[in-house]
């Protein structure tokens, strides 16, 4: 089945729905990583949790369309999306990410290729 279209995610993500799926801290810490604006690919994500763990936290942020995932070859690509998320909720991820930052939400969460790069 294909992956639902921007447009459609945008509409269909609850509220609810939305904040549960960063009510995690785990999940949170990935949403503050990918809040760079670019792709990471899912095996540079670093949390100190089983990589089946970080897959759930993962499938749980793309069924709320709050990330889209990409697969090229065995490879999987993931990315915020943050244009439909300020469109259906504006200024709700800013003071999310803000709150979140400020009080160390997520820190445990890392991004191996950016460490890396850096």
């Amino acid at each position: 089945m294909p992956a639902p279209s921007s447009s459609t995610v945008a509409a269909d993500t609850s509220l609810p729905r939305l904040l549960g799926a960063l009510s995690d801290p785990t999940r949170l810490g990935i949403v503050r990583v990918l809040a760079d604006g670019n792709e990471h690919g899912w095996g540079e994500l670093r949390a100190p949790v089983a990589k089946s763990t970080l897959s759930h936290h993962l499938k749980v942020l793309r069924e709320a369309g709050v990330t889209e995932t990409r697969q090229e070859g065995t490879r999987c690509f993931v990315t915020l999306r943050r244009e439909n998320l300020d469109t259906r909720f504006p200024g709700l991820l800013p003071a999310v990410l803000s709150a979140a930052r400020t009080d160390g939400i997520g820190d445990h969460v890392t991004d191996e290729g950016a460490a890396r790069d850096a």
